[in-house]
């Protein structure tokens, strides 16, 4: 039985397109649906600012009449812009079984060589600033926020239709009470010293929000920018998404690092709602999902570490020790359980390590692949 490949553009193919992996992932105990509401955000290329500089196609694949998987091609111009490669991204990349796997993987290659790319890379959904990777270890427990999940066999797929690993993305658990105390005992001495030095560590405060997302996003586009893969967000981008951050950040688990009063350093970490979204049926909120959600937010035991970044100056200074520390403190108080530090680039020696000491313990494995095409 041959697969179809329908292009998915009007509002009713792209919920298709988002509603897909509820149906293929029915009855996995570990799957996790997103939320409906962000992510038609997400696809709407009116109100998301990356469709400003980037370009999508979407594809449903479907046998017999049912639908068997789904993939997007997507063209980001800041990211060739700002790495000077020419290279095109597929996403969203779900398959019940081989032949629809090629057949979307196909379809994404041959756009990209139309286009006159030289190489295919993914999954990323839309870009690394988004979620990306597929899942090579870990399948035994679901997935935290805003972290990919997928059956067992995608790696399998990818490489049987052509695509060969380009970097690993490692995910480290951290449990509260088994953490390594070093960094808690010496956090007092080490911020005094760094006081004299004339740099601070404060909690992020949510009533001068939009302040300290300029502060928070210069940090990004600084710290980062070294970084495999790394595109600089845009001003909109990353209001984009902070709009939806605030309503779940906890300023207890996010903190700011300056020196005399400019932006060093950032810290975040946010409660895995995960937790909850689980038991949310198709990602609706509506009508019953909103209550799950209001009556359990602050019952969530569990925090993905989503971001720590100290500018290259700096990193050397103790800085993210205290951010590690603080973050261990509060945990401690919260009565969190563990925590997921994810995701760090495989060859990030100076964060695999700091974790490692920490007692953190690498439990899940992500993997993006490329394709040349010359």
């Amino acid at each position: 039985m041959s697969v179809i490949i329908d292009k998915a553009e009007s509002k009713r193919e792209l919920k298709k397109f988002i509603d897909l992996p509820h149906d293929l992932y029915k009855g996995d105990a570990n799957y996790v649906p997103e939320l409906f509401i962000a992510q038609k955000k997400l696809f709407d290329k009116k109100k998301n600012p990356f469709f400003k500089h980037a370009e999508a196609e979407f594809f449903i694949a479907r046998k017999d009449g049912v639908n068997t998987g789904r993939i997007a091609v997507i063209s980001n111009g800041n990211y060739k812009k700002f790495t000077g490669n020419n290279d095109c991204f597929f996403g969203f990349f779900d398959a019940t079984d081989f032949e629809t796997a090629k057949t979307l993987l196909d379809r994404a290659t041959a756009f990209a060589r139309e286009n006159g790319y030289d190489k295919i890379i993914g999954p990323v959904n839309f870009s690394t600033n988004d979620t990306c990777g597929v899942l090579m270890e870990g399948f035994d427990l679901p997935p935290v926020i805003m972290m990919t999940y997928n059956k067992t066999d995608y790696n399998k797929f990818l490489e049987e239709a052509g695509f060969k690993k380009m970097i690993d993305l490692i995910a480290y658990r951290l449990i509260t009470a088994e953490v390594n105390d070093k960094t808690v005992r010496i956090r007092n001495a080490l911020e005094e010293r760094l006081r004299r030095s004339g740099i601070t560590i404060r909690n992020l405060s949510l009533r001068k929000f939009e302040e300290e997302v300029e502060r928070i996003r210069y940090i990004y586009n600084s710290a980062w920018e070294k970084n495999w893969g790394f595109v600089p967000m845009t001003e909109e981008e990353f209001n984009f998404a902070a709009a939806d951050m605030k309503s779940i950040v906890d300023p207890d688990f996010a903190f700011i690092a300056e020196h005399s009063g400019n932006p060093i350093g950032f810290s975040l970490s946010i409660p895995n709602l995960n937790e909850i979204f689980i038991n949310i049926p198709r990602g609706r909120l509506f009508p019953t999902g909103i209550f799950k959600l209001l009556m359990n937010k602050n019952k969530v035991k569990t925090l993905r570490v989503l971001t720590l970044g100290v500018l290259e100056a700096y990193r050397k200074s103790g800085v993210d020790a205290c951010f590690y520390a603080r973050s261990i403190e509060a945990a401690r108080r919260k009565n969190i359980r563990w925590s997921e530090a994810s995701w760090i680039l495989e060859n990030n020696e100076m964060m695999n390590r700091a974790l490692v000491n920490m007692g953190g313990e690498p439990y899940k494995k992500y993997r993006i692949y490329e394709r040349n095409l010359s």
